[in-house]
């Protein structure tokens, strides 16, 4: 009898699947799906690309980062919530966001499914490549190639390993091919010790995969990428996570080893500044480049990017159209903004109307302003899409947006983070890596950034890098994280909370917001007619609109926030009912 397995699928002793995935800039292309033999997948240099092309190909689409892993599973948190739950449970992407999923929700078989099914892919790669015969006796240009190709299987895996322990914690941990394997009923694996393989492995791949400058430019993995994804797995190893041993959030005592490993590869980034570094201005970096499908060929501050294309769930994604502002009240505008993460940002910081879109675009081009429990995250626009342009009557929902992994921003964030820890204190080298981002959210202006006052103690540090983390980060997937691995998720939803009730109730420091906001009519950019930081004024300025702004918060509001969020329990994902039925020897997470 044919079984289903803890993965579900295809067990590839004979033949490799290369998927389709077309990038929405042509620039990481591969063949339509096809079924070859590993022998033809793996004759020569050609054929073995297409077939690592099918390993990337698991990162995008609906169960990738088209929208999933990118939008479902990474909120609520103190800076965007999902959709409300009006009718809860719904058994959907609400009850993930809320924290209250089951094992037979909807949304969690599939990208488990993806996820394994990467895995897979990239297991195969990694056995057959190394045996080709051109990998150590062709020419050099081919063994070359092909060794870049093993760095990236390697590199792909591990970012498949990644996504899957921090939502679902120890996960079964196949490292070979399923056809090779003398059980699929595999149980689960320490996390850590998952960890320590897949950063072994990444270290493998820095001396495979060349830097960018030595490579034409485009989707693929280089040597950037794999140090900086190197860096943040090895932070998140030194970090806190819900351990299944024990039901408890905790981190090992060693810590310091893993965030002295993430401190070294993010100083060897920062010292090959002419591979990457920071965009000059932050709205650029979204508008000009992600949104509008240009090449970054002076910065490069991308390192790690999910290429998207096609126009369908199975290799686009659905950026700038499940998030991002509606246009012509097409889109979902399904993660918005909490009011409390709106007014955490300094008035100055350019970062907060990049992060947070304050409005609906209408036909004509002209502004709407919502409501302030509406805004919606603003990162991924598709009215900041010109290449090509989306008509503003195109009801698609896929628009071709690559999903950006991992920022060299982060790179200075992460060594500004793991300095202060290690040292007890940040030196001068972490608060000038923590003041260049600052600074360039400030548009460059030191004194509005008040880069003078960046604290030079541990404590303070720490909490400087907490909420400058958020500041830059918004709406990209990763705060969620970030509060998990420090053991604030609960701290900071509870907060959030208490601070929406504060803002409710017209109390300090909320006490003197505008209960409504005015904006000018008829307009192709958004002109407030009153300040967002003092009370509404009581006649309408000429020409302008009224909008509930404060007022439009409300109880229940703040209720949906993380509603069901339980600490030692929420910081994880149920394993998927589907999984758990076929395979015998797995188990359920802590609380499900």
């Amino acid at each position: 009898m044919k079984k289903k397995f803890i993965y579900r699928v295809l067990s590839l002793a004979v033949i490799i699947t290369v998927g389709a995935s077309i990038s929405c800039k042509k620039y990481l292309t591969e063949n339509p799906v096809a079924s070859v033999g590993t022998g033809t997948a793996f004759s020569n240099v050609a054929n073995a690309t297409e077939s690592v092309l099918g390993v990337y190909a698991k990162l995008s689409g609906d169960q990738g980062y088209g929208i999933r892993l990118s939008m479902y599973y990474t909120v609520d948190q103190d800076e965007m919530i999902g959709p409300p739950n009006n009718a809860s449970p719904d058994g959907d992407r609400r009850d993930i966001a809320r924290y209250g999923a089951t094992s037979s929700n909807a949304q969690l078989e599939a990208p488990w499914e993806n996820l394994y099914a990467g895995i897979e892919r990239a297991n195969i790669c990694i056995k057959y490549i190394p045996l080709m015969s051109a990998y150590t006796s062709g020419s050099a240009a081919d063994q070359a190639s092909l060794k870049r190709l093993y760095g990236e299987a390697l590199t792909l895996r591990a970012q498949f390993y990644f996504e899957l322990i921090r939502n679902w914690g120890d996960v079964p941990a196949p490292f070979i091919p399923s056809a090779d394997q003398p059980t699929l009923y595999l149980t689960r694996t320490d996390r850590d010790v998952i960890y320590n393989h897949i950063l072994a492995d990444l270290l493998t791949a820095e001396s495979l995969v060349p830097w960018r400058s030595a490579v034409t430019r485009d989707e693929r993995i280089t040597l950037g990428a794999v140090k900086g994804l190197r860096a943040r797995i090895a932070l998140f190893r030194g970090g806190y996570s819900l351990r299944n041993s024990t039901s408890t959030v905790t981190r090992d005592a060693d810590y310091l080893t893993y965030y002295k490993i993430c401190n070294s590869e993010c100083a060897d980034l920062m010292a090959n500044r002419s591979q990457h570094t920071l965009t000059p201005t932050f709205q650029g970096l979204f508008q000009n480049l992600i949104d509008a499908h240009t090449l970054d060929l002076t910065s490069y501050e991308v390192l790690f990017e999910v290429a998207m294309g096609g126009g369908s769930g199975v290799a686009d994604s659905k950026l700038g159209y499940y998030d991002g502002p509606r246009v012509n009240n097409l889109g979902n505008s399904s993660l918005t903004a909490t009011p409390t993460y709106f007014y955490a940002f300094d008035p100055n910081d350019l970062r907060r109307d990049v992060t947070i879109a304050p409005y609906f675009t209408n036909l004509d081009g002209t502004k709407v302003l919502q409501k302030l429990i509406g805004l919606p995250s603003g990162k991924f626009r598709r009215d900041w899409i010109t290449n090509p342009s989306i008509s503003p009557t195109s009801a698609s929902n896929y628009f071709g947006i690559n999903w950006p992994i991992l920022r060299f921003s982060d790179i200075l964030l992460m060594f500004a983070e793991t300095d202060n820890e290690i040292n007890n204190g940040p030196s001068a080298a972490a608060i000038s890596a923590f003041n260049e981002v600052r600074l360039r959210g400030f548009g460059g202006n030191a004194t509005l950034a008040n880069t003078a006052a960046t604290p030079t103690t541990y404590a303070a540090f720490f909490n400087a890098i907490v909420n400058e983390r958020s500041f830059e980060f918004g709406g990209e997937g990763i705060r969620k994280y970030d509060l998990i691995r420090w053991n604030l998720l609960n701290t900071m939803i509870t907060n959030t909370r208490a601070n929406l009730t504060l803002m409710l109730n017209k109390q300090a420091p909320y006490n003197n917001l505008p209960q409504s906001m005015y904006y000018l009519n008829n307009s192709q950019t958004l002109v407030y007619g009153n300040s967002l930081y003092a009370a509404t004024p009581s006649a309408t300025p000429a020409n302008n609109t009224k909008v509930a702004w404060v007022s439009s918060l409300t109880a229940a509001y703040i209720t949906n926030v993380a509603q069901l969020f339980t600490p030692n329990h929420g910081e994880l994902l149920p394993i998927p009912l589907v999984s758990l039925q076929s395979n015998p020897a797995l188990t359920q997470n802590p609380g499900y």
